[in-house]
């Protein structure tokens, strides 16, 4: 790890801060502990962070609606809720709003080290993955290949249609024919009575 990373916890409970604190900075992190949603947000106002870990369940503010501001004001910070209360709900809500993941109560200290090491490993990745010009060329050029296969399919397609499209024309048109003198003779026959 060249520069440190900084990660953020946000708990109300502060023995969980401290636990993060103990195994994150003995890895090489700088860790600060936060007791609520609010002083949390607060401290992102002073700094930016590498990594929030914020519990799901706390007063006032809770995890979900942390992560939700988070994403509003920095988008690029990853965020993994801790949670002891995890239901359905609130984790398909997480992930909405575009949280990384979660971590349940008891923590130890191989848990916390490997949800932060992946984390940030995922969060590297875009961004060592720029787009090169020869990279969109490559793209652009199977993309026309694509297209022209997708015609031929679709050229052959009619072609191979086109006799029974053919073949039921042939077999409606008398039915259309005899249908129009129908018609017209049922049209005049009706005038004529109706004249006489």
């Amino acid at each position: 790890m060249n520069a440190k990373k900084h990660v953020l916890v946000i708990d109300d409970d502060a023995v969980v801060g401290r636990s993060f604190d103990r195994v994150l900075t003995e890895k090489g992190y700088d860790v600060s502990t936060a007791l609520s949603g609010e002083e949390g947000l607060e401290k992102m106002d002073t700094r930016e962070y590498d990594l929030v870990f914020t519990d799901i369940k706390m007063p006032g503010m809770d995890g979900l609606e942390v992560a939700e501001r988070i994403r509003d004001r920095c988008p690029w910070t990853p965020v993994v809720v801790i949670t002891g209360y995890g239901s359905e709900e609130s984790e398909a809500k997480a992930r909405v709003l575009g949280t990384k993941g979660f971590v349940r109560k008891p923590l130890t200290p191989e848990m916390i080290e490997s949800v932060t090491l992946k984390t940030l490993t995922e969060k590297k990745r875009p961004a060592a993955e720029k787009v090169t010009p020869e990279a969109e060329a490559e793209v652009a050029t199977e993309i026309g290949a694509l297209r022209k296969v997708g015609r031929f399919f679709k050229n052959v397609g009619l072609f191979i249609a086109a006799p029974f499209i053919g073949l039921a024309y042939v077999i409606a048109l008398p039915f259309v024919f005899f249908g129009m003198i129908a018609k017209l003779g049922f049209e005049a026959f009706t005038k004529r009575n109706a004249s006489s």
